[in-house]
């Protein structure tokens, strides 16, 4: 399979039921595809995903890794809408992470290679994240509270020089993790 390759099934109702939606590559509009936007069940059949809330990859991020979601709680969801998604790019199984307290890669930085479920243990100081730079293989899950939980950014390999640019209303990040591909 290629680096971007994978199989997502999306369905309207709980426990995999109702009208279904099959993707295997990038899809920027459910409703373009006569699907609608209320999703209650994923199946990742391979591949790592990340779901938006509303179309054209916009809106709360939602990472999908291989798996059964019965339910939208299931996936950190707050409710069942879903718009979009698109397959996280993974290039093998080298992850490195520098976040940055400044945006432009100024400030404070840290680097990581590893998953933090609270990064004030780790010597962070600061929740206020500016600026990133993903290098190696991986791609890394951003969240705004301790252990993996609440809001989450996917962010693949790049430089990010302010939160904006991986769709972040603010910089509060608190737990990081790589996201780790399956198939």
């Amino acid at each position: 399979m290629s680096q971007y390759s994978g199989k997502i099934v999306f369905y309207e109702g709980k426990c995999f039921t109702g009208k279904k939606l099959e993707i295997s590559g990038p899809c920027d509009n459910f409703q373009e595809r006569g699907f609608t936007n209320r999703v209650n069940s994923i199946c990742v059949q391979s591949g790592a995903w990340v779901g938006f809330s509303h179309a054209d990859f916009r809106g709360q991020q939602y990472i999908l890794e291989h798996g059964e979601y019965p339910s939208f709680y299931r996936w950190n969801g707050h409710n069942d809408r879903m718009g979009s998604c698109k397959p996280v790019g993974m290039h093998g199984e080298h992850y490195r992470i520098e976040l940055y307290e400044g945006k432009y890669f100024s400030g404070r930085s840290q680097e990581f290679t590893k998953d933090c479920s609270f990064l004030s243990r780790q010597g962070w100081a600061k929740n206020w994240i500016n600026a990133i730079k993903v290098y190696g293989d991986g791609a890394w899950v951003l969240y705004e509270e301790p252990n993996y939980r609440g809001q989450m950014y996917v962010v693949e390999r790049g430089d990010y020089s302010s939160c904006n640019e991986w769709q972040a209303s603010n910089a509060n990040i608190q737990s990081i993790r790589r996201v780790i591909n399956y198939f």
